[in-house]
């Protein structure tokens, strides 16, 4: 056949519906996300104020709609097309497809329900930013406890879950701690003599008390519970963690009472910061203890990250994480940096137990157990193994909880539902986390 007859000839053409399938499941997530925040503009008239025409905003709204349900139609042909490709082969294509196609259609179920939700139960924009703020909280000290999790797991492959507990043991220090200072009139008398300094010193003192506390605490559960267990099947220490957990509960439910223990705030952290945005936006409430909360969790959080990134121990916890055997031939005391990375986790989370002990005025024996868990879910939605990734899933989750129930229009008690709802379909559809693991390849 001659050249021309070649060009003249038409090309077949031939779509991949696995690559086809694997671009909707990258494009989908955005899409849904677009949504679900244009869908809040609109229903908060924050679009308005910024003025556009409402009848753009409604058509665009529609046109999101639309394009979300189009993919969906696409996926579902899609997935029936592969598993036809593939029926009769041992790949394990027809789970996968289907998982993946199961996750999208909740996905989109959910994304229904806030398009439904805003528009009958429409919310100004001050009770979004309200519910934003206390994720924000809620989810730094999330991400503060769940650094412990994940700097235990990525040198030992180990879940630590008396690490909760070891919160609470530090709430408990910064209690007694509090009870020191309670009586100074500069602190919690009036506002007009209320000292910021000393008020701030203060605060200093408790928090690293607490920290102290919770880091002997730590030490001593990895001395005694988990170091002669070191080379043990990995179900022994998770045994061993659970009954360290339980162990810490009740010795603090004998020791300081089965009651709660309340927290009175300096009188100049106690109250709100209030934003006026105009009578169409509403008013947002910032809680003063809350903001210093934020601040003193992302302090907190950056110092680890800067120790482990530059600090001689740093290198000494990223090689042992890496290779124990080698990193001893190297040099390192293998004893001596898991001891210090217990001991910081166990720091990180005295820390997060006093400002939950502040933020909720309250703490009790069993105080650490659901921020425990879900520090823990914080650290599987980001990676586990990833220091980033546990502070991304501490903010993913306390805005999830914050902003859920409101967006879908259920109760407020629903929460825990949605947290470890949350868990479950990362466990299923991406059990590496958001922003994966990091292991080393012999761990694997």
């Amino acid at each position: 056949m001659s050249e021309t007859a070649l060009r003249a000839t038409p090309t077949a053409f031939t779509l991949d519906f696995d690559r086809l399938l694997r671009a909707v499941q990258r494009l989908f997530p955005w899409l849904i996300a677009l949504h679900v925040l244009w869908s809040i503009a609109v229903s908060s008239r924050l679009l308005n104020s910024a003025g556009l025409d409402a009848t753009f905003q409604a058509g665009f709204w529609l046109v999101q709609q639309q394009a979300i349900r189009a993919l969906i139609i696409l996926a579902v042909f899609g997935t029936v097309i592969g598993l036809l490709r593939h029926s009769g082969d041992q790949s394990g294509y027809g789970g996968k497809a289907l998982t993946s196609l199961f996750g999208l259609i909740v996905i989109w179920l959910i994304a229904e329900r806030v398009f439904f939700t805003t528009t009958d139960t429409p919310y100004s924009l001050g009770q979004w930013l309200g519910q934003l703020t206390n994720g924000l909280i809620s989810g730094s000290l999330y991400a503060l406890i769940a650094l412990g999790y994940t700097l235990v797991y990525g040198i030992l492959l180990m879940i630590n879950f008396a690490h909760g507990d070891v919160m609470m043991i530090g709430s408990y220090f910064g209690y007694f701690a509090l009870q020191v200072f309670r009586g100074n009139a500069s602190v919690f008398g009036s506002a007009e003599a209320a000292s910021a300094v000393l008020t701030f010193l203060i605060m200093v003192v408790i928090t690293l008390i607490a920290m102290v506390g919770s880091m002997t605490t730590g030490l001593v559960i990895e001395r005694v519970a988990y170091r002669p267990l070191r080379r043990a099947p990995r179900l022994a220490p998770l045994i061993s963690a659970i009954g360290m957990s339980i162990f810490l509960q009740q010795a603090a439910q004998r020791i300081f009472g089965p009651g709660q223990r309340s927290f009175d705030r300096p009188t100049l952290l106690d109250g709100s910061v209030i934003i006026n945005m105009g009578q169409k936006l509403g008013v947002v409430p910032i809680p003063k203890i809350g903001i210093i909360v934020f601040v003193a969790a992302f302090v907190l959080m950056f110092g680890l990250y800067s120790l482990v990134q530059r600090t001689r121990i740093g290198r000494a916890m990223r090689a042992v994480a890496e290779d124990k055997d080698t990193a001893a031939l190297m040099g390192a005391n293998v004893d001596r940096v898991i001891a210090i990375t217990f001991g910081l986790g166990a720091a990180l989370a005295g820390a997060a137990g006093v400002m939950w002990g502040f933020y909720t005025r309250q703490t009790d024996p069993f105080a650490g157990f659901t921020p425990g868990l879900k520090a823990f879910t914080s650290a599987v939605l980001g990676g586990i193994g990833n220091i980033p990734g546990a502070v991304f899933g501490g903010i993913f989750l306390g805005l999830a909880e914050a902003l859920g129930p409101f967006a879908l229009g259920i109760p407020n008690q629903y929460q825990n539902v949605i947290a470890f709802a949350l868990l479950v379909f990362v466990l299923i559809f991406r059990p590496t986390g958001i922003l994966g693991e990091i292991l080393a390849e012999k761990k694997v």
